[in-house]
C-alpha cells in the first residue's frame, strides 16, 4: 500500500509525483512543479518507496570545530604628515615609461600624484574617439595626502582607448575638521602619438625621470572641468525625441504574475462589469476570446505556465477550454492546476509554440 513520501505513478492515467498526504482513500500527489493532484489511493503504483527517517544511531558525527586562531594585530596606520602649503590642492596625471629609450616597444605607467593634505576619492576613466561617447574605469579608490599612486600598467594596444582621459574627485579629511574643496570632473583630450616621440616626455618634480604630465587641479583650480553646452544637450534631446516617434506604441495591460506562473481569471465578472442582455453563449465566446488572447502572448516564452481559473460550475468552460486546446494548441500540456490554491476550478497549462 501506498504511503506518504512514495514516489507513484498513475494506473489509468499519464503523470504522477510524490504523495504528499493522504485523506482516507484520496492520495494528494504534488508533480515537480509543485501542484498537488487528488487521486484514488488504489490508482497509484508505487515507482519509489520512501525511506525512514535517520536515527540518531546513523547519521554521520559532525566533528567539533577547532579553536580559531586569534587574528593578529594589524599595525596601525601611519599617522598623515601636513605640509604647511598642503590645504591648497596640487593633483597630477602622469604618464611615465618603463623604457624611455625604447618607446616604441616599452609600457607605461600611469600615477596620480595627490600634493594635498586631503584625502581624494578618485575615479580615473578613458575612452576613445568613437560614437559611442561611453566611458571606461581603469581606476577608483581613496589616495592619501601627500601620496602618488599607481593607477594601472598599459602598453601600446591600449593607447586607440585612451584618446581622452578624465578624472574625478572628491576631497576631504578624516578625523579633523577642514575646509571644504568642490568635487570636480577634469578632462583631457590625450595626443597619443606623444607615446611615440622622447621629447614630448619632460622632467617633473614629483618624479625622477621624465613623465608626460597633465594638470588635474592647480592651486585649486581644476585644470580643464568638463562642461556641458546646454545648446549642445538640448539639440540631443531634440534628436531623442525625434528618433522615438516612429517607435512610439500604446500601453499594453498583460495579465498578472503569481512568480512563474500566469494566473487568468475567466469569471465573467472579472471579464465584464455586467452580463446585461448577455445570454450563456454570448459569456462563453468572451471568455474564451480572452483565453486565447493569454495564449497568443505568452506562446513565445516556452515553458510559460498559464492557471486559467473557470471555477467548477458545470464543467462547461473548462470542456470548452480542453476542446480549444487540443484542435489549436496540441503541443501544449493541461492538467489540473493546485488544488490546495485553486479546488476543483482551475487548469495548468504549459506553453510550448
Amino acid at each position: 500500500m501506498a504511503k506518504v513520501n512514495d514516489i507513484v505513478r498513475f494506473l489509468n492515467a499519464t503523470g504522477g509525483g510524490r504523495i504528499a498526504r493522504i485523506e482516507g482513500n484520496i492520495a494528494y500527489v504534488e508533480d515537480s512543479d509543485g501542484f498537488e493532484q487528488p487521486v484514488l489511493l488504489r490508482e497509484c503504483v508505487v515507482v519509489d518507496a520512501s525511506k525512514p527517517k535517520a536515527t540518531a544511531y546513523d547519521r554521520p558525527v559532525i566533528p567539533a570545530p577547532s579553536k580559531e586562531e586569534k587574528p593578529k594585530p594589524q599595525p596601525a596606520p601611519a599617522p598623515v604628515v601636513e605640509t604647511e602649503e598642503g590645504d591648497v590642492l596640487n593633483v597630477v596625471l602622469a604618464y611615465e615609461p618603463r623604457e624611455l629609450k625604447h618607446l616604441n616597444t616599452t609600457s607605461y605607467d600611469a600615477y596620480l600624484v595627490n600634493d594635498s593634505n586631503y584625502y581624494l576619492y578618485v575615479a580615473y576613466m578613458t575612452r576613445g574617439d568613437n560614437d559611442s561617447g561611453l566611458w571606461h574605469t581603469r581606476f577608483h579608490g581613496i589616495v592619501e595626502p601627500n601620496m602618488q599612486v599607481q593607477l594601472e600598467e598599459f602598453g601600446h594596444s591600449d593607447l586607440p582607448d585612451m584618446s581622452r582621459v578624465a578624472v574625478q574627485y572628491v576631497a576631504f579629511k578624516e578625523g579633523k575638521d577642514f575646509k571644504l574643496k568642490n568635487p570636480a570632473l577634469v578632462e583631457h583630450r590625450l595626443d597619443t602619438t606623444k607615446f611615440y616621440k622622447i621629447h614630448c616626455f619632460h622632467d617633473c618634480e614629483y618624479f625622477d625621470s621624465p613623465v608626460l604630465a597633465l594638470d588635474v587641479v592647480r592651486n585649486d583650480r581644476p585644470a580643464k572641468p568638463m562642461v556641458i553646452d546646454s545648446s549642445d544637450l538640448e539639440r540631443a534631446m531634440q534628436q531623442k525625441r525625434t528618433a522615438d516617434r516612429p517607435n512610439r506604441r500604446p500601453v499594453e495591460k498583460h495579465t498578472k504574475t503569481k512568480g512563474e506562473i500566469i494566473e487568468c481569471d475567466l469569471h465573467i465578472n472579472e471579464l465584464v462589469d455586467t452580463t446585461a442582455g448577455m445570454s450563456n453563449s454570448d459569456m462563453l465566446q468572451l471568455q474564451l476570446n480572452k483565453f486565447h488572447e493569454v495564449m497568443r502572448e505568452n506562446l513565445r516564452r516556452p515553458g510559460a505556465k498559464v492557471v486559467f481559473i473557470h471555477g467548477k460550475g458545470e464543467g462547461v468552460l473548462r470542456k470548452a477550454l480542453l476542446d480549444e486546446l487540443r484542435r489549436k494548441y496540441p503541443r501544449c500540456e493541461a492538467q489540473d492546476a493546485s488544488f490546495r490554491e485553486y479546488g476543483f476550478g482551475a487548469t495548468l497549462v504549459k506553453l510550448h509554440p
